[in-house]
C-alpha cells in the first residue's frame, strides 16, 4: 500500500479501468462487439492494442469508506494514507477490497488542482 499512497511509485501499481454501463449491456454484447471490431481491424487501421484484455466485470464493494478529493491525482497520497492508516482502524474496521477512484472530473478540461475525485475503499469490521 505505501507504494501507492506515501511513495507514489506508479511503476508498482497495478490497476483496471473500470466503465459503468447499463443493465441491459450483457457479456454476450460486449463479446460481440468485441468480434465487431477485430473483424473490421485491417493492416492499416488493426484492432486496439488491448482489446483482447476487455472482460465485462461486475464491481460489488459492499460497505466502503469514501471521501471526496479536490485536487491533482498526485496530491491523493496523503489523504489516503490517513484513510487507510487513521480513519480505518480508529473506526474499528479493516481494509477488504480494492481501493478505487470514482473520477467526476474531465483531466484533459479541468485545471489539476480542480479535479474531484472520489476515493473508495471496501471495510468490514475488524
Amino acid at each position: 500500500m505505501a507504494a501507492f499512497t506515501s511513495a507514489r511509485d506508479k511503476s508498482r501499481w497495478e490497476w483496471t479501468l473500470l466503465l459503468l454501463v447499463p443493465d441491459w449491456i450483457d457479456r454476450a454484447l460486449v463479446e460481440r462487439t468485441a468480434d465487431a471490431v477485430r473483424a473490421k481491424a485491417t493492416r492499416a487501421k488493426p484492432a486496439p492494442a488491448r482489446l483482447d484484455e476487455i472482460r465485462f466485470e461486475v464491481l460489488e464493494e459492499g460497505r466502503c469508506v469514501q471521501t471526496l478529493h479536490v485536487g491533482s491525482y498526485d496530491d491523493e497520497g496523503p489523504v489516503l494514507e490517513r484513510m487507510h492508516e487513521e480513519f480505518i482502524p480508529a473506526n474499528g474496521l479493516r481494509m477488504t477490497g480494492r481501493h478505487h477512484e470514482i473520477y467526476l472530473s474531465d483531466a484533459r478540461r479541468v485545471a489539476p488542482e480542480r479535479l474531484r475525485t472520489i476515493l473508495r475503499q471496501p471495510v468490514a469490521s475488524a
